[in-house]
């Protein structure tokens, strides 16, 4: 078990888990006890495990983390942007040690394109977007180290709550709309945080003329002062090999991947563990070819929404030919472990409930009733009586509850064994197998063990890394392109980032699909339901 991570990182491209607000609050909250009612969580109800208590699970935390990783991805979408208000529930990123962390600040865009953040975004002078605007520039200036850009999504046209909220109601609009948030960058950035270029755009031509239009943005001879520092890819650029290989190479030929100038490619929203290797190919390639400092970053926050929906890693599963994944199931969750004071990986694989479980430095020493924490007839803390699957509700005295009818009801019924806390310290073990994931994906990899995604055997064995060699290693713009075209039809085998795969990758509206009409949840981290993460997240806070 590895509880070093950033160790472990290597010469890999970087996962960044989409640390949760709800997650960030119990570390930040427990640093401020209120002088009343106490620390945040007690002490009784602290595992005997975490042995630095909530600073446990802080992975930011170098001295006192149960595991380290410094890399993380934090958005503006559910930050406190007034950086001169105290904010204990943000005190893991804004107190976090900058010497030996990293943090990525995502804009908020995503809250844009739903409709979240309201405003005319095609007038400079709309007083909510602007204070939007400025909000989130000052944050990110204050507290990360590189940031994106404010970017107004391509797809917020076909958001009906987006465009009912911004007004945008076109793809030039919001092009039009972005050029506006650059400006303001631009004109405003202290320098304190570097920025990342956004590219956005739904199918091929309007992603190559959103880099047309945003390009300059990054010049350092027309910008030398304050061009931006790298590049974002969201929309076509984020799940179509194809596109994105041809964009890293006109990018080069345009000297916008500079060492020491731009020296960070993201991508949005990325969890395959497929991607995590085809980026790590793409990284060192560039590294080799063209950027000697280039990092590639990649999030997701699939480690926390699968909490959420109830779901804990038990494995990872890396066949050579085949598909990988980290494997979730459904979490223990019976109020009968609360007086089980067994390891919990003992109690969970002696009682079949999984039949696979791989320990993390959170889940190491930690017993089955500091998840399985409430039993029969506890009461929560809005005052619900806990009962069994499928019992009448009771009072607080414990008497059945009757309607005017003198019917026993429903109403109230709450059969979790779960609290608040539960959550987060399963969150905790989801990121560290999220991460390690990752990692022993890339070491497998290295040792030759190849998903099928980067492999085309139709006719010839042609792997993805061979190619990238093949594309970055030319001395022009054109052979290298060609290159590319040439194996159009292995770009077209890889399913993108959100699982599409041929003729649908070649246009975002894939993407933009498993945005808003997501299905119900499965152990298929494209699938889990954000919704429930939203709304433990308003629940806490």
């Amino acid at each position: 078990m590895n509880k070093d991570l950033t160790e472990a990182q290597q010469d890999y491209a970087h996962f960044l888990p989409a640390l949760s607000g709800f997650y960030a609050t119990y570390v930040g909250k427990q640093r401020f006890p209120d002088p009343v009612k106490g620390p945040y969580v007690s002490d009784t109800r602290m595992p005997n495990n975490f042995t630095n208590g909530m600073e446990s699970l802080n992975y930011l935390n170098a001295k006192e983390g149960a595991f380290t990783y410094k890399w993380t991805l934090y958005s503006a979408g559910h930050a406190e942007l007034d950086t001169n208000k105290h904010s204990p529930k943000e005190d893991m990123i804004r107190n976090r040690d900058r010497t030996n962390t990293w943090a990525l600040g995502d804009s908020g865009g995503f809250q844009i394109g739903k409709g979240v953040w309201e405003g005319d975004w095609k007038d400079p002078n709309c007083p909510k977007a602007q204070k939007k605007r400025d909000g989130v520039l000052r944050w990110m200036d204050a507290y990360m180290d590189y940031g994106m850009i404010l970017d107004i999504p391509a797809w917020v046209a076909r958001s009906p709550a987006g465009a009912k909220a911004t007004g945008i109601s076109t793809y030039d609009e919001a092009v039009a709309a972005t050029r506006i948030n650059n400006d303001y960058w631009m004109k405003h950035r202290t320098g304190a945080c570097k920025f990342l270029n956004v590219l956005q755009g739904e199918n091929h031509a309007d992603a190559d003329d959103w880099y047309e239009q945003m390009k300059d943005y990054c010049d350092p001879v027309k910008y030398p002062d304050n061009h931006f520092n790298g590049w974002s890819m969201g929309g076509q650029n984020m799940c179509d090999v194809h596109l994105l290989l041809k964009r890293i190479v006109t990018m080069h030929y345009d000297g916008m991947l500079q060492s020491g100038i731009h020296d960070v490619m993201h991508f949005l929203g990325t969890s395959k563990l497929e991607w995590a290797c085809l980026l790590t190919d793409v990284q060192r390639a560039i590294r080799k070819y063209y950027n000697p400092t280039m990092m590639l970053t990649f999030d997701c926050a699939s480690p926390f929404l699968a909490t959420a929906n109830g779901q804990i890693y038990i494995q990872n599963e890396t066949p050579d030919r085949g598909k990988w994944t980290y494997r979730m199931v459904p979490s223990v969750d019976e109020l009968k472990y609360a007086s089980d004071t067994r390891g919990f990986r003992d109690a969970v694989l002696a009682d079949g409930i999984f039949k696979n479980f791989e320990d993390s430095p959170v889940t190491d020493g930690l017993l089955i009733n500091d998840v399985c924490t409430y039993a029969v007839g506890d009461t929560n803390k809005i005052g619900t009586i806990k009962v069994l699957k499928g019992d009448v509700d009771l009072d607080k005295e414990g008497n059945p509850l009757l309607d005017a009818d003198g019917n026993t009801t429903v109403r109230g019924r709450d059969s979790t064994s779960w609290d608040s806390f539960s959550y987060a310290i399963q969150m905790g073990h989801n990121v560290w197998s999220h991460i390690n994931a990752v990692q022993e994906a890339n070491r497998q990899y290295d040792a030759g063990v190849i998903p099928k995604m980067l492999v085309q055997e139709q006719f010839d064995r042609v792997l993805f890394r061979d190619v990238m060699e093949e594309i970055f290693s030319k001395s022009t713009k054109e052979e290298s392109l060609e290159i590319i075209e040439k194996y159009t039809k292995f770009w077209m085998a890889i399913p993108g980032t959100r699982g599409a795969i041929g003729k649908k990758t070649v246009n975002a509206s894939t993407h933009f699909n498993a945005l808003f009409d997501v299905e119900e949840p499965t152990v298929d981290e494209d699938t889990l339901d954000e919704t429930k993460l939203e709304d433990l997240e308003d629940e806490q806070l």
